[in-house]
């Protein structure tokens, strides 16, 4: 059953997103139906198919009034279109259906938890908002809203919890049947926390505590919550706004944050043993995982940022998009991430270099392209350390996007300043990669609409957004110094499977 704000929701992008040409959109990472796309939400299994919902807003290119898009996919990357599953369209939600998660109950209904947040004026004379968190109930396309929300409100937070910032809840079943949920909130001292609750049944939730609380370390208010065991340790996932910067590690403004340690249900203890970045690039936030039937761990992100919205073409019909889905482990006490190998079934026309020997700016016989999945590893050419190591895509005479490497520093940095945008915004971002004397091995992907980067085998990745246009498709090569350079290209192509052994070696 739907209401008309939904159903209005429905029918707009139903009449205008298929007006959207596919070759404008990005080739397999995920836009909206039509409009504005932000956190992805409800990222779970259920029945047999993988659901990914998200923060949208259809009628326009900018941030509105919160609805929840929804998508699914059996492959994460051959994305089926759903109608819109939330609108904001009760007394409790009426300013936005904000991010949230989903799981399957037992009856075969798939369960939406989501913020709700109404806006008032205060005594003061200060609009402010409450954010509660509510329910909704559905069949994979249709949900109805429970009668019974919102069913976590002010007074379900622990003392000095902020009724105006909680929210984002993340649900997961656990093996005995009960329910889990960790949801964003700041704290009395004025920066984050991940809070946790318990249900029998999915629908009656308590509190059992605070996860654990940034202390205005890491940020302030922690938004996006996710916890999850992997590989022996517990990984908390928070995104933090207003961080300060923290060497190459931690930029300043909206950050994604990385907590791994050991966790203890009984005293809902959380203890750190690391933490780092999620994403060292510019266009990356909210991440949110699940746990696939095959039990791999994998995470998708929205690949942009709140502090990079202007960095968009004039006339689009749609903007965000989400990440490459991405698979976690956990190697040596840090977060590893590595393409879905779902991938790898679509790759093709291989071109393989190895023993090139690169000292000024070269090209390589196809090696180009914009829908690319591409391996470059490097190392000195002579005892002496080469001075630095580019590689250039999405490059034309006007266009270019770079990925520079000092060994000497140990500094990569990403730079798209000639993408596509003349918005002020933030176009370059450095970190560190740990030293391996001149050695670096970097897996690139590129889509029409975005760059990421994974370094030596996914230790650290790093993504990017990019409006350059779509001629602009030479890859080239560049060292200062001596390096010796192997490098194994693939085409992405959706329509084709397994053709990844047609190609050359040189």
């Amino acid at each position: 059953m739907t209401d008309n704000t939904l159903h209005r929701a429905r029918e707009f992008e139903a009449r205008y997103g298929p007006l959207i040409p596919a070759d404008q959109r990005p080739a397999y990472h995920l836009t909206p139906t039509i409009g504005w796309m932000n956190d992805p939400n409800g990222f779970s299994c259920y029945q047999g198919e993988y659901h990914l919902f998200y923060q949208y807003h259809p009628y326009s290119t900018e941030w509105g009034p919160m609805h929840w898009g929804h998508a699914k996919t059996r492959d994460f990357l051959h994305w089926e279109r759903l109608p819109a599953a939330l609108a904001p369209d009760t007394a409790y939600d009426q300013n936005g259906c904000f991010s949230g998660s989903a799981v399957e109950l037992p009856d075969g209904r798939q369960l939406l938890v989501y913020t709700a947040v109404r806006k008032h004026l205060g005594e003061d004379g200060r609009t402010t908002e409450t954010q509660t968190q509510a329910l909704a109930v559905g069949d994979g396309v249709n949900y109805e809203k429970w009668h019974g929300n919102p069913v976590l409100t002010a007074a379900d937070l622990p003392e000095g919890g902020s009724p105006v910032d909680f929210r984002d809840p993340k649900v997961w079943r656990e093996a005995d049947g009960s329910y889990r949920l960790v949801v964003g909130n700041r704290s009395s001292d004025g920066s984050g926390a991940v809070l946790l609750y318990r249900s029998e049944d999915g629908f009656a939730w308590s509190l059992v505590g605070t996860v654990d609380a940034s202390r205005s370390q890491y940020g302030q208010m922690w938004e996006c919550p996710d916890f999850f065991p992997l590989d022996g340790k517990q990984v908390l996932f928070v995104s933090p706004q207003e961080m300060s910067p923290i060497g190459l590690e931690f930029h300043a403004g909206n950050g994604t944050v990385c907590l791994i340690g050991s966790y203890d249900t009984s005293a809902n203890r959380f203890v750190r043993e690391a933490v780092q970045a999620i994403d060292y690039g510019i266009d990356f936030y909210a991440p949110q995982t699940l746990l696939a039937p095959d039990g791999r761990r994998i995470m998708i992100g929205w690949m942009q940022n709140w502090n990079t919205l202007s960095c968009k073409p004039r006339d689009a019909r749609w903007f965000g998009q989400m990440s490459i889905p991405r698979e976690l482990s956990i190697r040596e006490g840090r977060l590893y991430q590595q393409p879905v190998r779902e991938l790898e079934q679509y790759r093709c026309n291989r071109v393989c270099y190895q023993n090139v020997l690169l000292t000024s700016e070269t090209n390589l016989h196809r090696v180009e392209g914009r829908m690319v999945d591409m391996t470059v590893e490097i190392r000195p050419a002579e005892r002496e350390l080469y001075h630095s190591f580019r590689v250039n895509v999405a490059k034309d005479g006007e266009y270019v996007t770079t990925i520079r490497y000092r060994p000497d520093t140990s500094i990569l940095k990403i730079d798209r300043t000639r993408s596509g945008s003349n918005a002020d915004v933030v176009h370059t971002r450095s970190l560190l990669v740990r030293p391996q004397d001149g050695q670096l091995k970097l897996r690139i992907l590129l889509d029409r609409y975005s760059v990421e980067v994974f370094v030596n085998d996914g230790e650290q990745a790093v993504s990017v957004a990019i409006f350059t246009r779509q001629s602009a498709n030479a890859i080239s090569f560049d060292a200062i110094g001596s390096v010796l350079m192997d490098v194994e290209k693939y085409d992405i192509d959706l329509d084709r499977k397994g053709a990844a052994e047609d190609g050359t070696s040189h």
